[in-house]
């Protein structure tokens, strides 16, 4: 049976810089059944200039008066927000996942939190320090790849590789090719990166999606994949599953009529238990890929397969004919496939009408 999809509730920036709403969250996606609950970890300053205009979702959702700094800044979660939340994920049996957006926040979740995985978002697929950065930590990666060329990915994949396997600085940005040039680097990132195809609109058309790109990852790169998901509704997540995503993510959200930037994309409670409860639907049809009757089927086979059955009256001696033969359920005697070894044979006794040879 395929092994489970790791499903992340993406709350990212849906608590609205508030801590009780992102506890809220927490809670949602627990009772759902996510494996991880998903924030941003960000400096607005560090992240954004005062000059970077909002995209055009932003601008649709959110005041439009204020720039990307201003937005963000209204959206940060504090070091105390932070530990609240992840005592909140412990006791909720839900895993804790966050983005970073700066090489501080970086450093707050690798070093002071000490997390296993963290996740890096589409933007940060050309942030070499960052990747860089990142590789350097013990965490694994997951690294989204929205808005990105196939070579965009393995030159991350290059940076990345080149923080896991080589000691000092790059040289140049030579250095990133050329350390893909060695087979082992890449059990080393088979090991450790995530790479999760994505659309970054919000929310994402279907006829943008591209969705196969994901096998195209697969099959590149030797990685694990997954989708991130920002489309509306579940269906395009399911496929993602029975393509063999290994990693699902998704927006949620309290209320997608709440004010805010990503609201308006992101899936409900109810929703994300439903789109869980179909992923797990999903996981246990794909089965183990061999083709071999079930219990169900064997059971069934006799009642709806067909055999061997005589025409008419047969007496013992006869030889038998095309025209003795009749093939007809149920599938208690020879089977229809036997058929021309049958024609020529000789009956051992009588046979009446209708009965199985």
């Amino acid at each position: 049976m395929k092994s489970c999809t790791l499903i992340i509730a993406e709350a990212g920036v849906n608590h609205n810089g508030d801590l009780d709403m992102a506890l809220e969250l927490v809670d949602k996606a627990a009772l759902a059944g996510a494996d991880y609950i998903k924030f941003q970890t960000f400096n607005a300053e560090n992240l954004t200039s005062a000059s970077a205009k909002k995209a055009s979702y932003q601008i649709r959702n959110t005041d439009n008066t204020e720039n990307q700094l201003e937005m963000l800044q209204q959206l940060e979660l504090s070091v105390d927000d932070h530990v609240a939340i992840m005592s909140r994920c412990a006791k909720k049996g839900i895993s804790f996942l966050s983005t970073p957006f700066d090489m501080e926040s970086l450093a707050l979740l690798t070093d002071t939190f000490a997390l296993p995985e963290i996740k890096l978002g589409s933007g940060e697929l050309n942030n070499a320090p960052l990747l860089l950065a990142a590789g350097r930590t013990e965490a694994k990666i997951i690294l989204s790849t929205g808005m990105g060329s196939l070579s965009e990915v393995e030159e991350a994949l290059g940076v990345l590789a080149f923080a896991m396997c080589r000691e000092g600085q790059p040289e140049s940005r030579a250095d990133f090719a050329k350390v893909l040039l060695d087979p082992a680097v890449w059990l080393v990132l088979a090991e450790r990166v995530t790479l999760l195809h994505c659309t970054t609109e919000y929310p994402a058309s279907i006829e943008e999606i591209n969705l196969r790109a994901m096998e195209t990852l697969r099959s590149a790169f030797g990685v694990r994949v997954g989708y991130s998901d920002h489309t509306l509704g579940e269906a395009v997540s399911l496929a993602a599953v029975a393509l063999g995503a290994c990693v699902v993510e998704k927006h949620f959200t309290l209320n997608r009529s709440l004010p805010g930037p990503d609201h308006s994309a992101s899936l409900e409670p109810t929703e994300l238990a439903s789109l869980i409860h179909g992923v797990r639907t999903v996981e246990q049809a794909l089965g183990t890929g061999i083709k071999q009757p079930g219990p169900a089927e064997v059971a069934n086979r006799t009642m709806i397969r067909k055999s061997l059955l005589a025409t008419r009256n047969l007496p013992a001696g006869h030889l038998l004919t095309l025209d003795d033969i009749a093939v007809k359920r149920p599938g208690e005697g020879i089977t229809p496939m036997a058929l021309w070894n049958t024609v020529g044979t000789v009956t051992s006794r009588d046979i009446v009408e209708g009965e199985a040879l």
